[in-house]
């Protein structure tokens, strides 16, 4: 196989390394020659296709952080019509799980997203990736349940911080509430993180 076939064949496969634009368009292949223009067309064609692929692999995620964050931004806006206290009352206790809780979710799946995508590239063996996917179930199962205890066992912390006794005892009642959801919240990050891997996003 000589030079030019080793060189076209590289650039018909994109592998890690492929850079999202190629460094040679503006080289003309053997016997011909390309005009200034062709040149501009053919760049404009390129970053066109790759703005395009960028877009269509950005919608589903924006839709999905959205719809994750509008547990939060619901709950905020229906209890805010209520009263000054009890918009203090969930936006404390967000606020909480979101520190103690959730960061273990967003944090844990960000180990997925380095192990998943390198399992996924380079693995010979495809059943690394769901195991991969069982053990963040497991691993981060175990991490919340601590979490939860925690959350049931608020209301003396939050009074022990130097919270209104109002506060600590609605937002402790607004955790309890919310403390089955979180296990389905860690879930969904596991999920999320092993589709990206795999490139399903939509």
């Amino acid at each position: 196989m000589d030079n030019k076939s080793v060189l076209s064949l590289l650039r018909s496969s994109p592998a890690e390394q492929t850079a999202l634009l190629p460094k040679d368009i503006d080289e003309p292949t053997e016997g011909e020659v390309l005009e200034e223009d062709d040149t501009l067309h053919t760049r404009a064609r390129i970053i066109g296709k790759e703005l395009s692929t960028l877009v269509k692999g950005s919608i589903p995620i924006i839709l999905a952080y959205t719809l994750q964050n509008s547990l939060q931004t619901v709950s905020v806006l229906v209890v805010g019509r209520q009263s000054p206290e009890a918009l203090a009352t969930a936006a404390f206790a967000y606020m909480f799980a979101m520190a103690s809780g959730w960061l273990i979710a967003l944090g844990g799946t960000t180990a997925i997203d380095t192990l998943a995508s390198a399992s996924f590239t380079g693995s010979k063996n495809p059943q690394d990736l769901g195991v991969i996917l069982q053990r963040a179930f497991v691993i981060l199962g175990l991490f919340y349940v601590p979490v939860v205890g925690l959350w049931f066992a608020s209301e003396p912390l939050f009074k022990t911080l130097g919270q209104e006794a109002y506060l600590a005892r609605d937002a402790s009642r607004f955790l309890m509430v919310l403390a089955p959801g979180g296990l389905g919240y860690i879930y969904f990050e596991c999920m999320k993180k092993y589709l990206q891997a795999q490139g399903k996003m939509a």
